[in-house]
């Protein structure tokens, strides 16, 4: 049985029985650009699975020909900077509105997958690399882009680039705003797998990612979002403190049962 919800026009989200999220840019004819109804349904998406029961995995991608083209400058010419929020608030925690948009994915407490393929320029390889895991199809073609507009990357690039794309790679892209490929993004960092579909690839690592104890995938989500940030002493402690709520816990018997007994595991849920 499977239960699909669209939080606003933009996006789609298909939850299988296995805990696996289908969240989908549905802009097929503009390619997925953002623009501000996208933005919304973006931000309205990370809160329903903030909140959806037996959610343990996610795989982010794009209908159509391309993941996600960046910003529909058209769209956003429209909106006159008087009517804007002030980037500098801080609207969403640490993050305003736009940083949301990508940094959601890595506030949310399960595994996100990204399946990137088309275009992934911009704002879109900004959202893209929010993922936990990037799975980018060799053909694609991504970008630093926002030099081209005489702008900065400010959708929390520079956050999630931290220690996933070499500084120098990541410096002569960004002042150039070259255009590279998904085989490239293997190589600088971008994407963590390169295969040809994409979708299928991010969805077996989701599936695979789902059949694991969930309170244990969440404890080292948290592990990972903390561990560049904090001193060796604080992570070392952070460890101790997830491993001794997890050891002993009944969804850590039934990973040992399981195995022993050599079944599939049956997990209860966070």
């Amino acid at each position: 049985m499977q239960q699909e919800i669209t939080p606003i026009g933009r996006v789609s989200i298909e939850l299988d029985d296995q805990g696996v999220a289908q969240v989908r840019l549905i802009r097929a004819d503009k390619m997925n650009a953002l623009d501000p109804d996208m933005f919304a349904a973006l931000i309205a998406a990370g809160h329903a699975l903030h909140e959806m029961k037996g959610l343990r995995a996610v795989v982010l991608s794009g209908e159509g020909r391309s993941f996600c083209a960046g910003l529909d400058m058209a769209s956003m010419a429209q909106t006159g900077r008087h009517d804007r929020t002030p980037l500098t608030e801080r609207t969403h925690g640490n993050a305003n509105h736009a940083q949301q948009v990508a940094l959601q994915w890595r506030k949310l407490p399960v595994p996100v997958i990204a399946a990137v393929h088309g275009v992934c320029f911009g704002g879109g390889l900004q959202v893209a690399s929010g993922a936990d895991i990037r799975v980018i199809d060799p053909a694609a073609r991504l970008a630093v882009m926002e030099m081209k507009w005489g702008l900065v990357p400010d959708m929390a690039g520079y956050a999630l680039w931290k220690g996933q794309v070499r500084d120098d790679v990541l410096r002569e892209l960004t002042y150039t705003n070259r255009e590279f490929t998904g085989e490239q993004a293997g190589q600088y960092g971008f994407a963590t797998i390169v295969d040809a579909n994409p979708v299928a690839r991010a969805t077996a690592i989701a599936t695979e990612i789902a059949q694991r104890n969930p309170h244990a995938q969440r404890a080292a989500k948290r592990l990972f979002n903390r561990y560049l940030e904090v001193s060796s002493d604080e992570i070392l402690m952070a460890e101790s403190v997830e491993q001794q709520a997890l050891i002993g816990s009944k969804n850590q018997i039934e990973a040992v049962m399981s195995q022993m007994e050599k079944r599939a595991a049956v997990f209860i849920d966070p």
